[in-house]
């Protein structure tokens, strides 16, 4: 309830420089108009961009190279929201016939789309305008699920009782127009009365309603398309709050803009370019924190001591139980296709920040049985270092891990060992089913 409260208070605060300058109120009402019909139309496909859009209605300008139904829709959706503006100045109210008008206006004519027939055949749908729909309309979710809308035998009794529904709450004295405007573009949808055009209509008269009682237009930005479509899918699911919170927000918009025009201030919004950036820099935020460490002495020696080093100490103690059955048995690194044999700690010693690879070599050799003389088993666990990141892979490329520069967890560590001990169990079982 703190936006429709916010709301409220900045009404109050725009009815007392009530009246606006002519002047003024021309230049408001032409913005909001240009970005209701862009964005309006934008969210159901339409392709004319903003710079297009402005073109086409300040100066009868087309866009090469685009449908000529996207322009049609343009206009259409222009000349309705014109004729609500008269409707809100002449009083008129709000009844089914006024819906009908305002539909055949929207879509100016009957077109044809295509469709799909219950067996799944293409095939052709006429869509009229100014009239209920003649077939149903449900959609398919996200999850497959058919969500359905009012069957066009219900369609008129529905939209019927919509109407009485209005009637009665705008005959309330303490009516909530915020929440009366919202809840009638929900329950609108929710019929989807006509064929084609629906939430350009319900947004149309949603904004009626606002309008009738001083508030400026809502204008639902295409990119935020998704938030709109999730609230109305909450209302689906018995949260209608959740939508009308998202109406009064963008109401709280407008009304500052038109506070803004009402002072003589600029209307002005940030360039779609600045938008779109700090909407991907909002969006980059949730993708963990900023790399800070990279390839160097310091970070090769890090991963060393704190994953390299603990990874072998670890394998050697579990291989230990195999080691008085190999004749030769040895756990050394390669680095950079040099072996080191030394004890494991003094490996440091050869490292530079050039280094690329460091190996951690599984040799036992020659299993010390005479049916089974000659079984070795070998493995390498290769860690390979790069500018911000290194990987962990066997020496058959199998990849276990991508990280940057941090070290592996113990769960992590004793994935790969597992792996290897399960390397070498397969490979002497099958070693001695073939001896059998």
């Amino acid at each position: 309830m703190e936006d429709i409260l916010k709301a409220r208070q900045l009404k109050e605060e725009l009815d007392a420089l009530r009246p606006i300058d002519k002047i003024q109120e021309d230049r408001i009402m032409q913005k909001f108009r240009l970005d209701w019909n862009y964005h309006s139309n934008n969210l159901e496909g339409n392709s004319l961009t903003y710079g297009e859009t402005k073109a086409l209605l300040l100066h009868g300008v087309t866009a090469q190279g685009k449908p000529l139904k996207d322009h049609f829709e343009v206009t259409g959706h222009n000349e309705a929201i014109n004729w609500v503006l008269d409707m809100v100045k002449g009083d008129r109210p709000l009844t089914e016939n006024f819906i009908r008008e305002l539909h055949t206006l929207l879509l100016k004519e009957p077109y044809e789309v295509d469709a799909i027939t219950p067996d799944g055949k293409p095939t052709k749908k006429k869509i009229n305008v100014g009239s209920y729909k003649s077939s149903p309309n449900h959609v398919e979710t996200k999850t497959g699920e058919i969500f359905y809308f009012a069957t066009p035998e219900d369609t008129p009794a529905k939209m019927s009782d919509l109407m009485q529904w209005y009637n009665d709450k705008i005959a309330q004295d303490e009516v909530t127009s915020i929440l009366l405007a919202a809840e009638f573009h929900y329950r609108f949808i929710l019929i989807h009365p006509f064929d084609d055009g629906n939430g350009r209509t319900a947004r149309i008269l949603m904004n009626f309603i606002l309008m009738k009682f001083g508030y400026p237009p809502v204008i639902v930005k295409t990119e935020d398309k998704e938030n709109y479509y999730r609230v109305l899918r909450l209302a689906d699911t018995g949260n209608l709050q959740a939508f009308v919170d998202y109406i009064a927000q963008n109401l709280v918009h407008s009304l500052e803009i038109m506070i803004a025009g009402a002072k003589g201030e600029s209307i002005e919004e940030p360039d779609d370019i600045d938008k779109q950036i700090a909407l991907l820099e909002k969006r980059l935020a949730g993708y963990g924190d900023q790399i800070e460490k990279e390839k160097s002495l310091e970070t090769i020696n890090d991963i060393y001591q704190n994953t390299i080093l603990k990874l072998a100490e670890r394998l050697q103690l579990k291989l230990q139980p195999f080691e008085k059955h190999y004749l030769e048995k040895n756990i050394f690194f390669i680095i950079d296709d040099v072996s080191y044999s030394y004890y494991l700690n003094q490996c440091p010693l050869f490292f530079t920040e050039q280094k690329r690879e460091i190996r951690l070599h599984v040799s036992y050799r020659s299993i010390n049985k005479q049916k089974l003389h000659g079984f070795s088993f070998f493995s390498d666990i290769v860690f390979d270092f790069k500018q911000y990141n290194y990987s962990v892979h066997l020496h058959d490329n199998r990849e276990f891990y991508t990280k940057f520069y941090e070290n592996l967890n113990d769960s992590e560590i004793d994935e790969i060992i597992k792996f290897v001990i399960n390397q070498h169990n397969k490979s002497l079982e099958e070693t001695l089913s073939r001896k059998n």
